[in-house]
């Protein structure tokens, strides 16, 4: 383990976390900025990857990186644009399809 890269060890840490959910489903999954250490190609990867769960696990995805946010259903994020006030913004992207 000690000679695998930062991306190398998420990508492992990540295919036994996805193992372990075929094996035994779980209701939900939080994942706080798993995929930081990956490049972006493997970003993209791992979140259409994740969408393979959706129908038996329930994911709340803290992240920064831009292809985990487009593969999400539901955006929120939290925004501060005076000192000291925090705003809730949320984007629902299944509702923006059906407008379109």
């Amino acid at each position: 383990m000690m000679l695998l890269s930062g991306g190398e060890k998420a990508l492992t840490a990540i295919a036994l976390l996805f193992g372990i959910l075929k094996m035994k489903p779980s209701p939900f999954c939080i994942l706080d900025e798993i995929e930081a250490a990956l490049d972006d190609a493997n970003v993209y990867r791992y979140a259409n990857y994740l969408n393979n769960f959706t129908d038996n696990t329930q994911f709340i995805v803290i992240t920064h990186r831009k292809g985990t946010m487009e593969a999400a259903d539901r955006l929120y994020g939290v925004t501060m644009q005076e000192q000291g006030v925090s705003k809730l913004v949320s984007v629902n992207f299944e509702s923006i399809a059906e407008v379109s």
